[in-house]
């Protein structure tokens, strides 16, 4: 089936699927007082979407980084080879790789099944993901076989990223194709979604756990055919009986009746309170399935408080969806209409100029010596660019002076140029802030400069990251 042949996903209004819309406004405004830095919000019940809107510069169309609900994409690939008679849930995993295993294979090592990757339940005292990810071994099959299985296997839960790569190339290793390739006529095409990039391993294996790119509709549409028993649009796109085996609890993880990460674990899916499940990535990437209300939730965001987040929709839109259809409120549908419409993150706040601007417009100002290797800072005010000369090449970002961001390219994180949206702002008359949202994932950079003199103070930031969120102020003269 082409995407072309995909029926759009019907959008109708709050009232008609038995919540207010006043209700959903309500849950807008939690979000914001509660969980800032929330990209993107589609409600869908009964299959229709009831509310979805952007906060600028994140949009519609932009696929966004999901961290580990790839996981749940993954689970639904071994789930498509199980059907297909290619692999068992029982199969030992020694069996798929016989030479990557260690030369004393341990008992419990040799009892982990397909199962044990898929319910994070292998054994092991640690994620794997750590030895893979600081070891220079190429092969990560190897270096998981070679980890050491503490525990039985099926006994003892443990987030592991390792495992749901293993899980990656065990279906590569019987199908002859990546995963995003296996999946593509298999779900993908039938949902409509566009042919997304997956991250992979030195030795082209996707990365299973992490590295999915899809936008926030395809979070959506993935949790409407799991809500559906597999079923999109009138044909059974997953095999019959997955999703009941992927998404019902097969190991414990905890016993805090309050914590959404303590209600059992399934095949890469979290269980979770109110009897829904979900599969979540770091920084509130969620596609949250409610069959009790048939409802889905799915959202992207650069947060820190996951259970907040969920706490959140707990608290605001669970107690608000009814059973029956309700009046229609035009005047409140209106308002949400609006409000969505005009979501966006908040720029730097301040001047567009200050009386420092002319001296500082155009100007180059050579760091001092520095552990990140950034050589030099340059401020082209009329512009609307900073160029920062660093170690892995020259980062030149166009900004928006007005509130608004400006999109563009740049090379901020990694070695290849990405889309960014900046905007800047002076906070005082010797201080100007850029900020730098990689509107493809979760992260918004600052950079804070301040004058004095021929001197100039540069300070950077990331809001949330696995690795550092601040760094040692950058000092310079200018040249």
């Amino acid at each position: 089936m082409s995407q072309s042949a995909v029926t759009p996903l019907l959008r109708t209004s709050p009232e008609s699927q038995g919540i207010s819309s006043s209700a959903l406004l309500g849950l807008i405004d939690a979000l914001e007082a509660r969980c800032p830095n929330v990209h993107s919000l589609m409600v869908l019940r009964r299959g229709q979407v009831l509310a979805e809107g952007w906060w600028a510069p994140y949009r519609a169309d932009e696929p966004h980084m999901l961290y580990s609900l790839s996981k749940s994409f993954c689970s639904t690939a071994a789930g498509f080879a199980v059907a297909e008679g290619l692999l068992s849930l029982d199969d030992y995993v020694t069996s798929f790789f016989p030479d990557d295993l260690p030369d004393d294979i341990s008992a419990n090592l040799a009892a982990m099944r397909v199962r044990h990757l898929l319910s994070m339940s292998t054994g092991h005292s640690e994620d794997t993901l750590s030895h893979i990810m600081r070891g220079q071994e190429q092969n990560w099959a190897r270096i998981f076989l070679n980890c050491p299985v503490t525990y039985v296997p099926g006994t003892f839960f443990l987030y592991n990223s390792g495992a749901t790569y293993m899980v990656s190339a065990l279906v590569q290793r019987v199908t002859g194709q990546k995963i995003v390739d296996y999946l593509r006529p298999r779900l993908f095409e039938p949902l409509g979604i566009a042919p997304p990039v997956w991250e992979e391993c030195p030795r082209g294996i996707n990365t299973g756990g992490w590295g999915l790119n899809v936008t926030t509709e395809d979070i959506a549409r993935f949790g409407q055919l799991y809500l559906s028993d597999g079923l999109w649009q009138g044909r059974r796109v997953l095999p019959a009986g997955w999703v009941a085996e992927a998404t019902r609890r097969h190991i414990s993880n905890g016993t805090d009746a309050q914590s959404d990460w303590a209600q059992g674990y399934g095949f890469q899916f979290w269980r979770c309170r109110h009897d829904a499940f979900r599969g979540d990535g770091a920084f509130g990437q969620l596609c949250l399935v409610l069959p009790e209300s048939e409802c889905v939730v799915a959202m992207t965001a650069g947060l820190a408080d996951f259970q907040g987040l969920l706490n959140c929709l707990w608290d605001h839109l669970l107690p608000a969806l009814s059973g029956a259809p309700l009046s229609e409120d035009r005047a409140a549908q209106q308002r949400l209409s609006e409000r969505l419409a005009s979501l966006r993150l908040p720029a730097p706040t301040g001047q567009a100029t200050s009386p420092l601007a002319a001296a500082v417009d155009g100007c180059t100002w050579q760091l001092d010596a520095n552990e990140l290797g950034v050589a030099g800072v340059r401020f082209d005010l009329a512009g609307r660019r900073l160029i920062i000369e660093g170690a892995d090449g020259v980062r030149d970002t166009a900004f928006a002076w007005d509130g608004g961001w400006r999109e563009g390219l740049s090379l901020w994180h990694g070695p290849t140029p990405q889309k960014v949206a900046a905007s800047a702002a002076w906070l005082a008359d010797d201080t100007l802030r850029v900020a730098i949202c990689a509107y493809n994932t979760p992260a918004t950079a600052t950079v804070t400069a301040r004058f004095d003199g021929d001197r100039v103070t540069v300070e950077q930031t990331l809001d949330y990251s696995f690795g550092p969120t601040s760094w040692p102020a950058l000092t310079g003269q200018r040249v």
